[in-house]
């Protein structure tokens, strides 16, 4: 793809391949169709045991995986959602959920470290994931897990060739781990600054077409540098 043909990550979330997505709109906490069977482990069972637990969830669709958790998490609990287009009903929210409308570009998070944050096939509607993947393990708590769903073969060189192998290297240096059978990205712990990745955004194309899931994805060009 001509690097002139990319999009920056603003006409990117004009474009309907991201800005009508519905990947976490009917998915719950457990069952067939659920955050448990995604991740491959139950997020309540995680933070059940600490006071005040923090998740954070990022493209977090209608939010219902944070509405269930809230009623087996203790009182306090602060349970968050962000989604570009946001919650399509208006349905009340349990005590301690809070749902976001706002771009991962641009969006900080309040004060506040979270002990478990989610993005369930998130990165595939993301243009530069990597400036987001290097962000948000300093949002983690010291012990706190970040777990994604990652494609590394949507990352391609200007030239359109994958640039898997030098992504996955990359992602290892700055702390993370890669199930490839999963598909899941993780890293467990804080850290103070975010990573400088060796790569350069380039832009996304939005018709990169489908990822493993089937569901159509973004290609996320990057220059080694």
């Amino acid at each position: 793809m001509s690097q002139g043909l990319l999009l920056s990550d603003g006409e990117l979330e004009q474009s309907s391949v991201v800005a009508n997505n519905t990947m976490n709109r009917e998915r719950g906490l457990s069952g067939v169709n659920s955050y448990a069977r995604e991740l491959g482990f139950d997020p309540v069972a995680r933070l059940r045991g600490l006071e005040r637990p923090r998740w954070l969830d990022l493209c977090s669709g209608e939010g219902l995986a944070l509405r269930a958790a809230a009623a087996l998490l203790p009182a306090g609990a602060v349970l968050t959602g962000v989604d570009l287009v946001g919650p399509l009903g208006a349905r009340p929210l349990p005590a301690g959920v809070e749902l976001v409308t706002a771009s991962l570009a641009t969006w900080t998070p309040p004060p506040g470290r979270y002990d478990l944050i989610t993005c369930v096939h998130g990165l595939h509607y993301i243009g530069d994931k990597l400036a987001l993947l290097a962000r948000v393990t300093t949002w983690l708590a010291p012990g706190g897990l970040f777990v994604a769903h990652l494609d590394p073969d949507s990352f391609r060189l200007p030239d359109g060739r994958s640039a898997a192998r030098p992504l996955l290297r990359a992602l290892r240096d700055a702390g993370y781990g890669y199930d490839a059978r999963r598909h899941l990205l993780r890293h467990e712990g804080a850290t103070d600054q975010p990573f400088v990745f060796p790569f350069t955004h380039l832009g996304a194309d939005p018709d990169a077409g489908p990822t493993w899931t089937g569901q159509p994805g973004v290609g996320t060009y990057v220059q080694p540098r």
